[in-house]
């Protein structure tokens, strides 16, 4: 009876979010909603549209938008952390917490290569996948969530292999051609393996990025059929010209842009894929930590480049980061829609921009300003110690 009595007296959380300036639904078939209100019970969202239309009583929390952009949290699609918010390859603490204040809400590991003694038995690598993905699933700098434990395939795995890791919680694979397995057959028989029990798979393509790893050429990519055409812009160095637009035509998987990677390869594949009518398709990541080190404003850089120098509004490049990843990757955030979690970014144009608008300053290539990150319902963070400071910025009316 005393424990029915606790649960009744549990209001639940209600998060009314209003007067939006612009709402970016990040649903690259209708990026822009005619809605300015937003509410969320218990991290769900629960309704959008105007507010004269909805019920917006009894908020816990209330956040008066002032004008400013609301759009999903952005999605880095692929990272590779290792151990909590570490990186061993710039030996830097706090890079999540710092990609957090770029707006990235998600991250998806593309493999934990970075681990210093990296196991590549089959025993060590499944050990060290399902560790990754229960640390990870546990801990959440900021709020952010991080999808880990990918193993990198090696040769002496088995389907019972790919079973194991499945029923453990395992969801992915790391990158195809950075372990012992870079021929196209025995490739594709582990990405089938592992399609078959629910794991998603990603390929390595263009050049080597670090000791152990070599060329995935576009015959080793077709030939492999993973679910994400991983790093397309090569991870740092592209294929040429000519395999990148085979690998669109030729593939149906999804054209994941990279921040470090070759910005040439990148426009190059946005405008096949554009051509193509495949902009559904097309994913953006970091690749990082790296050689090249962290960049907390990665993804917002993509999404500025992009809409910049591509041809593609600047509405429909966020949806590459929010939107197009939630739905490759299975996800229930990246988008503005019942039933999602309520994760968000709130922007507004940088000062002294040029651009008179947030969307018109990004597609003149600058970078907007984050006012707020909100994750599962609950603000994350506030104006952004990263970005220009935005024009205006949110404010909460109650807490």
């Amino acid at each position: 009876m005393a424990q029915e009595q606790t649960s009744q007296s549990v209001a639940p959380a209600r998060l009314v979010i209003h007067n939006i300036g612009l709402l970016l639904s990040g649903d690259i078939g209708r990026p822009i909603l005619d809605a300015d209100t937003v509410v969320a019970v218990n991290g769900k969202i629960t309704a959008v549209g105007k507010a004269k239309d909805l019920d917006t009583a009894s908020a816990t929390i209330r956040i008066d938008a002032m004008g400013t952009t609301l759009a999903p949290g952005l999605i880095d699609s692929h990272v590779h952390p290792v151990a909590g918010d570490w990186t061993p390859r710039q030996n830097q603490i706090g890079w999540i917490d710092s990609y957090l204040h770029g707006g990235v809400t998600t991250m998806i590991s593309a493999g934990e290569v970075h681990t210093p003694g990296r196991p590549k038995d089959v025993v060590g690598l499944k050990a060290m996948a399902i560790f990754a993905q229960r640390a990870f699933s546990a801990f959440r700098p900021g709020g952010v969530r991080i999808y880990a434990g990918a193993p990198v395939i090696e040769h002496g795995m088995v389907e019972e292999d790919f079973k194991e890791l499945a029923s453990a919680g395992v969801t992915m694979l790391g990158e195809v051609g950075l372990g012992s397995v870079k021929d196209g057959a025995t490739a594709r028989q582990m990405v089938a393996w592992a399609r078959k029990y629910g794991i998603q798979s990603t390929i390595h393509t263009g050049g080597p990025s670090i000791p152990g790893s070599s060329l995935i050429d576009q015959d080793i990519v077709l030939a492999t059929d993973a679910d994400v055409i991983g790093h397309i812009n090569g991870g740092h160095t592209a294929l040429t010209d000519d395999q990148i637009v085979a690998l669109c035509e030729k593939s149906p998987r999804a054209l994941e842009i990279v921040h470090n990677g070759n910005e040439k390869a990148a426009l190059l594949t946005l405008r096949t894929a554009r051509e193509l009518k495949h902009l559904d398709r097309v994913i953006l990541g970091t690749d990082s930590p790296a050689g090249s080190g962290v960049q907390p404003l990665g993804i917002l850089r993509m999404i500025s480049m992009l809409s910049s120098l591509a041809g593609v509004s600047a509405e429909v490049a966020v949806c590459f980061a929010t939107g197009n990843t939630a739905r490759i990757r299975n996800l229930d955030c990246g988008l503005i829609e019942p039933g999602r979690v309520a994760t968000f970014v709130m922007i507004d144009k940088a000062q002294h921009s040029p651009g008179k608008t947030v969307l018109e300053s990004m597609q003149r290539g600058d970078l907007p300003g984050i006012g707020m990150v909100i994750i599962d319902g609950t603000i994350s963070a506030q104006r952004s110690r990263n970005t220009p400071p935005a024009t205006r910025v949110p404010e909460v009316v109650k807490q």
